[in-house]
């Protein structure tokens, strides 16, 4: 700038110069999906954030869990399919020359589960080490060690050097849970095993005895089933998945029956002992059951004890889990929780989205608090059973005003090329208005059917916008828009 005279301002005086803002100071007690995911959000909007884990990032969703659990079923998908390949015309070599057999089932394919086992662990590290690069590359800092609160605004790590103390702003707190244990069946990670230490066996469980019908135990006996083993199904309810939708636990426990499954209804284990090279459930009634193995499905209890919760002024329910509002908040200014400990709902999305939450509120950042009924979730079976939304006992039991189709995939053209026989797609929809409440699929990989029900139930869709969507012909999604049109509201004449 040739010929102009530049200012230079004069300095302002020692005493006028405002101090430079702070980082906020973020400080999160475990690294599962409720912990980590919070951690980006903290690091995201600006501030200094530290997370003490233990485990391993990743949590027991990364490590022991969800990943693990999925990885072993897409081994037992693919013996599904074996299994049901005859209908398709395949045929399974008879050795050299010959012509082929029909497909019959896990003895024609057989399952190496040391190299089974091998794959899941190594997964579930390679992602945990993918989490651990991911939050150090955004500037977070990872101590390892076990965190508690000595008060709202101090937490201790305890490391293997020592103590190291933390003082923040805000807290989330993000523990997880660990599998419930019976004194009367206690593990021992051989022959009496929870849902972590299935990933060390050596050899296919020849005979699996699975206490407890709810999710877990569902999908680990589909799963070894599947595999090979002759598995007893314990379940202390009259069906299999009690929580879930009647008609899609129906669906899914003619289809245990239909391949061997031994199904013990309305039995409750008292006791599991060791004998010999095997187990013996003892159930409720006297009845005592025999197997190789016994995997031990009972439900968890939330890693709360020795925090300093209560201490901090962290209010806990009866069952240990912390008590939340929406917006992730605790009983104690600036503690916040994520996750299983809470209780809210044991989904890996969940306790993601409770973790974003907290931080997005922590730090002053718009926020949308927690709604449960725009959660889809997955019971990775076979055929697998999404849900998403109002559910069919809701709206039968009144608390939803809503009209119900249901679909069976029997009568879908993709599902008949693919030698479908079982599952449906059920909508429902709300009276008067036609907006999608809710929904139910029952389908091979209705994890990822489960979307288009779950954008309609986030964005209010009516059920006339979905069926107005274009679907490929043919595909099972299909029937997805074919339950909106008969959604269809009309009228009062």
């Amino acid at each position: 700038m040739h010929g102009v005279t530049v200012p230079v301002p004069t300095p302002p005086a020692t005493s006028d110069i405002l101090p430079l803002p702070t980082r906020p100071r973020i400080v999160v007690i475990g690294g599962g999906p409720g912990g980590y995911e919070a951690a980006l959000v903290g690091a995201q909007l600006g501030a200094d954030v530290t997370i003490i884990d233990s485990d391993g990032l990743g949590g027991s969703a990364v490590l022991t869990d969800c990943v693990p659990s999925k990885t072993l079923i897409a081994t037992s998908d693919v013996m599904t399919q074996v299994h049901d390949s005859g209908e398709l015309g395949l045929r399974m070599p008879d050795g050299p020359g010959g012509h082929g057999t029909v497909a019959q089932g896990p003895m024609d394919v057989t399952v190496d589960m040391l190299a089974v086992n091998a794959r899941v662990k190594e997964l579930a590290l390679a992602q945990s080490r993918d989490v651990l690069a991911r939050v150090e590359r955004e500037g977070v800092r990872v101590v390892v060690g076990r965190g508690r609160l000595e008060s709202p605004t101090r937490v201790i790590a305890e490391t293997a050097t020592g103590e190291v103390g933390f003082d923040a702003d805000a807290v989330l707190v993000a523990t997880g849970a660990t599998p419930r244990r019976l004194a009367a069946a206690l593990p021992d990670g051989e022959r009496i095993l929870d849902w972590r230490q299935v990933y060390d066996l050596k050899e296919l469980p020849e005979r699996l005895i699975v206490v407890g019908s709810g999710v877990t135990g569902a999908e680990f006996a589909d799963a070894y089933q599947a595999m090979g083993s002759r598995v007893i199904l314990v379940s202390s309810r009259d069906r299999v998945l009690p929580g879930e939708d009647v008609d899609a636990a129906d669906v899914l426990q003619q289809v245990f029956l239909r391949r061997g499954m031994d199904v013990r209804s309305r039995s409750r284990a008292e006791s599991v002992v060791r004998r010999g090279d095997g187990v013996v459930v003892t159930l409720s009634d006297g009845t005592a059951i025999e197997g190789s193995h016994c995997l031990m499905a009972v439900g968890s209890v939330p890693n709360t004890a020795g925090l300093g919760l209560e201490q901090a002024g962290v209010r806990l329910g009866g069952s240990g889990h912390i008590e939340t509002d929406r917006v992730s908040r605790t009983t104690a200014r600036g503690v916040y929780g994520a996750g299983d400990c809470t209780g809210v709902l044991a989904l890996a999305s969940v306790a993601a989205m409770q973790g974003r939450i907290a931080m997005r509120h922590a730090l002053g950042d718009a926020v949308q608090p927690l709604s449960l009924k725009t959660v889809s979730s997955n019971i990775f079976t076979s055929p697998e059973i999404a849900t998403v939304g109002w559910s069919q006992a809701e709206i039968d039991a009144g608390t939803a005003q809503g009209d119900v189709v249901r679909l069976d995939l029997a009568g879908n053209p993709r599902a008949k090329m693919q030698g479908i026989r079982e599952g449906f797609v059920k909508v429902f929809s709300r009276t008067g208005s036609g907006t999608v409440i809710g929904g139910v699929i029952v389908a091979p990989r209705a994890s990822e059917l489960i979307h288009p029900l779950a954008l309609a139930v986030e964005h209010r869709l009516t059920v006339d916008q979905v069926a107005r969507s274009f679907t490929v012909y043919p595909s099972l999604s299909g029937s997805i828009a074919e339950a909106a049109r008969r959604l269809h509201p009309t009228p009062l004449a």
